[in-house]
């Protein structure tokens, strides 16, 4: 054999053992997931979040044919578990469950160590639920439009609670003024079942509320629901007349949640992920979970959660910033 012909033989061995090296390495990257996935619920386990999250993720995780594992990380009004999950690595096995507060932090806090508009890939909406108004049983308003005309005609003789500033009930409560031109002050608690043993109590006079947190003083008749905010009815409460119906329609305040990663997260990682989750929720068994926590289904694409994402920070924004509004 010539030294041309060997070399030849060799050049051809090595470019197969290359070749051959190559396969493994794409067969990862198509395995994806090949170990378990760790989901970040910035809150407490228990709450709301966290339990939807343990919901979609068993069944997901199903899907995805491995474990789904949630890590409780709480604190600092969401901003722990969030900077956690901004700064992992974005393979798509460290995510988080995000909620209102992923759109309306940047606004309230000046010196966070990550940017929540631009640090994170949206992977896929899961759903929302609906605020609710609600006041005492006792209190004279009976319909949500005598609440707005007393607060129009008397400013700052009615006040409303929430679970702290800059929370959810805050803000959509924010809005509310500043769609109909009520006059209330804003007293903070340290979470939202003091508000609520308060507002039973007439010491305060309303609040803005996931419905779910209220709806056996409800039914009880410690409480009265005058308005569901947007523009679709709630289950929970079927005969509660929309903020849009009465002649509100940008009165619109909503908890949700979704899943998102790291900035960079791959896009064959997002689609996989996004895929299957839409999968999941389309499940009759898996939306009559989430029912139970008043949840409503509202998934869809990756880039639909992010244009949703992206109104959501500018809208809340604007709110936070007209009204003032400093964390705490």
């Amino acid at each position: 054999m010539s030294n041309f012909t060997r070399r030849r033989a060799a050049t051809l061995i090595a470019a197969a053992a290359f070749a051959g090296s190559a396969f493994p390495l794409n067969a990862l990257a198509d395995a994806y997931p090949s170990k378990p996935i760790t989901v970040v619920v910035p809150y407490a386990p228990g709450g709301g979040v966290d339990i939807v999250t343990r919901i979609v993720t068993q069944e997901l995780g199903t899907a995805l044919g491995q474990t789904i594992i949630v890590d409780n990380k709480p604190g600092a009004s969401t901003n722990i578990g969030m900077a956690a999950v901004a700064k992992a690595p974005a393979d798509g096995y460290t995510l988080l469950t995000a909620s209102p507060s992923l759109t309306s932090n940047g606004a309230l806090f000046k010196n966070l160590s990550f940017d929540p508009a631009s640090d994170f890939t949206l992977v896929g909406k899961i759903g929302y639920a609906p605020l609710v108004v609600v006041v005492p049983a006792t209190s004279k308003f009976k319909t949500f439009k005598e609440l707005v005309e007393y607060g129009k005609a008397h400013p700052d003789e009615l006040s409303y609670g929430s679970a702290g500033n800059g929370s959810s009930g805050h803000l959509a409560s924010e809005l509310m003024k500043q769609e109909t031109g009520v006059k209330a002050i804003h007293v903070p608690y340290k979470g939202g079942s003091p508000a609520i043993t308060d507002l039973i109590g007439g010491r305060i006079s309303f609040m803005s509320i996931n419905p779910l947190e209220v709806i056996a003083h409800i039914q009880a008749g410690k409480l009265r629901a005058l308005a569901v905010y947007g523009s679709k009815p709630t289950d929970t409460l079927p005969d509660l007349p929309t903020t849009a119906s009465l002649g509100w329609p940008k009165l619109d305040a909503t908890v949700w949640w979704g899943l998102i990663g790291p900035k960079g997260l791959p896009a064959d990682v997002v689609a996989r992920l996004n895929g299957e989750l839409q999968k999941t929720l389309a499940r009759k068994d898996v939306q009559d979970k989430l029912a139970t926590r008043g949840a409503i289904v509202d998934t869809g694409s990756a880039a639909q959660f992010d244009a949703f994402n992206r109104a959501e920070i500018a809208k809340w924004t604007k709110v936070i910033k007209d009204a003032g509004i400093q964390a705490d």
